[in-house]
């Protein structure tokens, strides 16, 4: 049978579910830091939030099918473990940099404002 199969399946489901649970509470809470960019247009800020919600999925579910590509012949169940822990760990380092990222840069922006 053929690990790589596997690896892929239990990868995509496991890093899927991560993406849309932290996009929803990304989503969730993330209006009021846009409403305090646009003032007064809360109807506009729901659509930008949604937006950027869909900006999260396409790029992160992208980047992780992507990911796929370099991955070696898996031979043993250990090396499927490794590689499974190796490449979800990437990914949610790579959600968590960008979520620290936006952050501070909201921040920023807010304060030059005020």
């Amino acid at each position: 049978m053929n690990l790589n199969i596997i690896g892929y399946i239990i990868y995509l489901s496991l890093t899927s579910i991560i993406i849309i649970k932290v996009g929803k509470l990304c989503y969730d809470n993330g209006n009021i830091f846009v409403s305090q960019l646009i003032p007064n247009h809360e109807e506009l800020c729901l659509q930008i939030n949604k937006m950027l919600l869909i900006g999260y999925y396409l790029l992160n579910l992208g980047y992780c099918a992507m990911t796929i590509i370099s991955w070696e012949k898996i031979q043993t169940i250990n090396q499927l473990i490794e590689i499974i822990a190796t490449k979800s760990a990437i990914i949610i380092l790579t959600i968590g940099i960008m979520h620290y990222i936006n952050i501070i840069l909201l921040t920023k922006y807010i304060k030059k404002l005020i």
